[in-house]
């Protein structure tokens, strides 16, 4: 059985540099060899089965290649994401309110420490493998969490969304 896979993209879409329409994108999936390639919204979500493991880079530097737009890739398969709603820490919350960031690896126990010592509120951040899970009571859009900040610290950086948005590639 092929595993399905999810990519989440960083950056593109956020202005007119950045713009990757989404037909032509499952087109550039299908010509990398992904199978039953689908999107969710234009913020850079891809649903695909493959038995590859090193579809991140390949497909960002395809992106570059067709579109020139700089992105990264963020895989993560069908169970972890699975795993990840089963194990929601703010299961009672908006899920409009709660962010997964998907890092492109796991952080040091130090430099999780070192997030968690920045004592940042109102928002509560939770780390489970190589997901940054974050609470924002007062929505995302007043929050001032300093996220480059928390990226340098982690020395590990992601792509991020929310809550309905990580249900919603489950579904898919």
């Amino acid at each position: 059985m092929v595993p399905t896979q999810i990519a989440l993209l960083r950056g593109i879409n956020l202005g007119a540099s950045t713009t990757v329409k989404m037909a032509p994108l499952r087109e550039l999936c299908e010509s990398l060899g992904m199978k039953n390639v689908r999107t969710y919204i234009q913020s850079g979500n891809i649903v695909f089965d493959s038995n590859r493991t090193d579809e991140a880079p390949r497909l960002a530097e395809a992106i570059a290649k067709e579109f020139n737009v700089k992105t990264f890739a963020v895989i993560r398969t069908r169970e972890d994401l699975e795993q990840l709603t089963a194990s929601n820490p703010y299961p009672t919350e908006d899920p409009k309110k709660v962010v997964v960031v998907f890092l492109t690896a796991t952080p040091s126990s130090e430099a999780i420490a070192a997030v968690e010592a920045m004592q940042i509120t109102p928002e509560q951040i939770t780390f489970q493998n190589q997901e940054m899970i974050i609470y924002f009571p007062t929505g995302q859009g007043v929050s001032k969490l300093p996220m480059a900040k928390i990226e340098r610290t982690l020395k590990v950086t992601g792509t991020g969304r929310n809550w309905n948005t990580v249900q919603a590639l489950l579904s898919l």
